[in-house]
């Protein structure tokens, strides 16, 4: 692609594992696309070192990401398989355990460094004509008219976009500028997130424990270690960031039951303010959102990316459907495709995630026995839990994406026909 072109298709603002997944998703299908993006992502690292920044992806990722031809580069820079789950509640005593063998999968997801997944993507894009990456660069005003979007760079360059996505986090500047209001609040914790050593093999199993201050999960690494996401409330998360490294360690493994024996600490930490944050709105003319620009959750399901790559999946498909129809990609027709498929399930999963939080969080000892007891239950009723483990998967979301992916490569125009009724506010 041409050095001094500025004017584009399709423009994403963010770099990150969605934003680069949309615009792969978008390659090869007729359209300009650019990326803007402030920082490169890191290329190379010391062998052994694992970042902190980590994500459980469910099958329905993973089939996405194939399809995108970019996950036999991340197996080959490192995924974690895990393939059992046991999950129990600190003050209501009950437990279940989730085992792939029962749905007859090889696992239940995969461990991946964040930077692995971006990495993988922006070589992906770098190898294509009809991408353009900008990077380092970011955005500090844009215009928006019937006619597109005036993006303004930090170097000063200004470039042009028919559609304008935004894929720059939870904190999105795109958002921001458009004028799009969120609603959500904060959690008041911070999720710790650390690798550690553990005395006992972790079995290829993720482990997690609600504690009434927040959920800890211990994410089974390949190396033998596992990382840790200690969600907790603020106070209490000010109190363990403060311990040295054997104090930390020793209240970690105090936490976790001594589930893999006693835990050392085997990097540096960080905590990470909660929120739950909901766009009001996904599309606008010539403008979306995706990923945690449009949705922010609780990471105890570990659900964030997951979402976002469906977002992205789900957005190009759209677009694919406007393209096959002869409408404008950039209009609400087109869009709605999008913001019908994908509001919907986000807002249901951002409420279960709350209402877990909530639930677990409750101290209340009539509360803490009837959840154990629902805990317990529910491990032993064979077709509910066989259901839980298949939304997990994201199985069904999977199949979804494929027939999307289908509907765009040979779309019935009668769905647009049907979306041209008047429709409320998506």
């Amino acid at each position: 692609m041409s050095e001094i072109q500025t004017s584009f298709d399709v423009v994403v603002v963010g770099g990150g594992m969605v934003g680069t997944a949309f615009a792969a998703a978008l390659s090869g299908h007729g359209l300009a696309v650019a990326v803007v993006e402030s920082r490169r992502p890191v290329c190379d690292w010391p062998a052994g070192e694992i970042d902190l920044r980590v994500s459980a992806l469910s099958r329905s990722s993973q089939h996405f990401l194939e399809r995108l031809e970019v996950w036999g580069r991340i197996q080959e820079l490192g995924v974690s398989a895990y393939r059992e789950m046991h999950v129990w509640d600190a003050l209501g005593g009950g437990h279940i355990h989730f085992d792939s063998q029962t749905l007859g999968e090889p696992d239940l997801g995969h461990i991946v460094e964040n930077r692995v997944i971006q990495l993988a993507l922006w070589e992906s894009l770098a190898n294509a004509d009809d991408v353009r990456l900008l990077c380092p660069a970011g955005i500090v005003d844009l215009e928006m008219d019937a006619a597109g979007t005036r993006l303004i760079l930090t170097d000063g360059r200004s470039i042009t976009a028919r559609l304008l996505v935004g894929a720059d986090g939870r904190d999105s500047l795109v958002r921001t500028l458009a004028g799009i209001e969120t609603e959500g609040w904060d959690y008041g914790q911070r999720a710790i997130v650390a690798h550690v050593r553990p005395a006992e093999w972790h079995r290829e199993t993720a482990w997690q424990r609600f504690l009434p201050t927040g959920p800890l999960a211990l994410l089974p690494l390949a190396d033998g270690r596992c990382s840790i996401v200690w969600s907790a409330d603020d106070a209490r998360a000010a109190e363990l960031m403060a311990l040295d490294d054997a104090a930390f360690s020793a209240a970690l493994s105090e936490a976790s039951e001594f589930r893999l024996g006693a835990l050392r600490l085997d990097s540096a930490r960080a905590a990470i303010p909660l929120r739950l944050q909901h766009t009001k709105t996904y599309v606008r003319p010539g403008l979306a959102l995706i990923g945690d620009a449009a949705h922010a959750i609780h990471p105890l399901a570990g659900q964030g990316v997951n979402l976002g790559f469906m977002d992205a999946a789900e957005l190009a498909a759209a677009l694919d459907v406007g393209l096959a129809c002869k409408r404008d990609i950039a209009g609400l027709w087109t869009l709605r495709h999008y913001a019908r498929a994908r509001r919907g399930e986000n807002q249901f999963m951002l409420q279960a995630m709350d209402i877990f939080k909530q639930l677990f969080g409750n101290e209340e000892p009539l509360v803490a026995r009837a959840r154990g007891l629902g805990l317990s239950l529910t491990d032993r009723l064979e077709p509910l839990k066989r259901l839980f483990m298949v939304q997990a998967l994201g199985l069904g979301r999977a199949r979804d994406c494929e027939a999307s992916a289908g509907r765009a490569t040979k779309p019935s125009c009668a769905i647009g026909i049907r979306s041209a009724r008047p429709e409320p506010p998506p």
